[in-house]
């Protein structure tokens, strides 16, 4: 389970197709939004906001991993990315 948790106009330019959005500033409001796993996958822009999640969800239970080098890293490596706007290419904000 990948949770993405940058702002709302970084996840519209691009993202991972199956990860879900939650911003690190609405997580402790969130938490019953994400789906249970055995582990998260928790990735920002490079890596910041995402350790920082992490560290907090695995303080409260969660067995949370911070995907290093965040959405730069997976775009630099092809992996998947799809944009909010139908019309455009992703791109990472």
């Amino acid at each position: 389970m990948l949770l993405d948790v940058r702002e709302d106009d970084e996840w519209q330019a691009g993202h991972a197709p199956e990860a879900v959005h939650i911003p690190m500033s609405k997580i402790i409001d969130r938490l019953d939004d994400i789906p249970e796993a055995d582990q998260v996958y928790v990735v920002c822009r490079s890596g910041g906001r995402s350790a920082k999640v992490t560290a907090y969800l695995n303080a409260n239970g969660w067995d949370a991993v911070n995907v290093e080098r965040g959405m730069h890293g997976w775009s630099s490596i092809g992996r998947p990315m799809v944009s909010g706007d139908s019309d455009g290419e992703p791109y990472v904000l």
